[in-house]
């Protein structure tokens, strides 16, 4: 891969690393706000329990998400960035413009989703 799109994709995944650290902050504040309600009734506790469990769902997927992206930006240090972990073919242009932090190829992708399920 061409020095200028490793400059590109790290900057992609430097501005979403920025944006999803200011993600999971919200949603840790906004779980604190919501554990210090006072609920008067039922539903006042339902309504806060659902919306804890979505914060919660949310800012597990985006931890994930982050340490995919850590994990990506140490394979441009390490220049490796692009190269399938499976394979060890490059992963598509394409494949990367859409999902910077991608692992795997297309293929690779199919086989490690059917082994996780």
């Amino acid at each position: 891969m061409q020095e200028s799109e490793l400059k590109y994709f790290e900057e992609i995944l430097r501005a979403r690393k920025d944006q999803i650290i200011k993600n999971i902050e919200g949603v840790a504040d906004e779980l604190s706000s919501l554990s210090e309600l006072e609920m008067s009734d039922e539903g006042d506790y339902a309504a806060v329990s659902n919306d804890n469990m979505v914060d919660s769902a949310i800012g597990s997927q985006q931890e994930t998400e982050l340490m995919e992206i850590e994990l990506a930006l140490s394979k441009i240090v390490a220049n490796t960035f692009g190269v399938c972990e499976m394979c060890e073919e490059d992963i598509g242009f394409a494949r990367l413009k859409v999902k910077p932090h991608a692992r795997y190829c297309i293929d690779c992708r199919e086989i490690a989703e059917k082994n996780n399920k």
